[in-house]
C-alpha cells in the first residue's frame, strides 16, 4: 500500500482538478448555476479538512482535499457573477460550525474533531442542493459529481493505514458525490428538457420554478 499510495493520491487529485473543468465551462456558459452560499461553505470546509487531515498524519490522501479547496475557490469566484442565491444566516451558521470544529481541534489536540464537523456541515450543504437539483437536474453538471465520487474512492485507498480519522472524509466525499450524481441522472430521465428554454427556481415563482426562454450571453 505504501508504494501505491502516491499513485492513488496523485490520481485522486488529478481527477479532482479535471472533474471541475466541465463545471467551470458550464458555469461560464450559464447552463450550470452554482449556488453561491453552498460553494462558499464548500470552499471553507475544503480548506479546513486539508489542514486537519495533514495535521493528523495524512500524506498522499490529502492531495485530493487540497485540489478540492483550489477548485471550489474558483467555482465560488465564478458563482459570484454567474451563480444563484446568496449567503444566508444558515450558510453563516454552517461556516461557524466548521469554525467550532477547528476550535475543538485546537483545544483537544485531535484533528478528528474538525474533520467530523466538516463532514456534518458539508452534508448539510449538499442537502441544500437537493431541492434545486430535484426540480431542475439540468442546472448541475453530472460528470463533475460522478468523477468526484471516484476521486474520493481513490483518496480513501491512498490512506496508508486504516485510520478512521483519515478515512472519514474521503469515504464521505465518495458517497455524497455519488449520491448527487445518481440524483441528477435519475431526475434527468424523468424531467424532459424544453428546447430553447431553461428552468429557473426561486421564491418569486408561484410553484418555486418555471420554464423561461434561455438567455444567451
Amino acid at each position: 500500500m505504501t508504494t501505491i499510495a502516491p499513485v492513488l493520491g496523485v490520481a485522486a487529485a488529478s481527477i479532482g482538478l479535471a472533474d471541475m473543468v466541465p463545471y467551470v465551462r458550464d458555469t461560464i456558459r450559464r447552463s450550470t448555476r452554482p449556488h453561491r452560499g453552498t460553494w462558499l461553505i464548500w470552499t471553507v470546509l475544503a480548506v479546513v479538512v486539508s489542514l486537519s487531515q495533514y495535521a493528523d498524519g495524512g500524506s498522499w490522501s490529502v492531495a485530493m482535499a487540497v485540489a478540492q479547496a483550489a477548485t471550489n475557490g474558483l467555482v465560488l469566484a465564478l458563482a459570484i457573477r454567474f451563480g444563484t442565491g446568496g449567503v444566508s444566516a444558515f450558510d453563516v451558521t454552517l461556516i461557524a460550525f466548521a469554525g467550532a470544529g477547528v476550535a475543538g481541534w485546537l483545544l483537544a489536540g485531535d484533528p478528528l474533531v474538525a474533520t467530523g464537523c466538516v463532514v456534518a456541515a458539508d452534508l448539510i450543504a449538499a442537502a441544500m442542493m437537493v431541492p434545486k437539483t430535484w426540480r431542475d437536474p439540468g442546472s448541475e453538471t453530472l460528470s463533475t459529481f460522478a468523477w468526484a465520487s471516484l476521486a474520493g474512492a481513490l483518496s480513501a485507498a491512498a490512506v496508508g493505514a486504516p485510520e478512521p480519522s483519515l478515512l472519514l472524509y474521503p469515504a464521505y466525499y465518495c458517497v455524497a458525490n455519488g449520491g448527487l450524481a445518481l440524483l441528477i441522472c435519475g431526475r434527468r430521465r424523468r424531467t424532459p428538457r424544453i428546447p430553447g428554454m431553461e428552468m429557473r427556481t426561486g421564491s418569486g415563482h408561484p410553484a418555486g420554478s418555471q420554464w423561461i426562454r434561455k438567455e444567451h450571453a
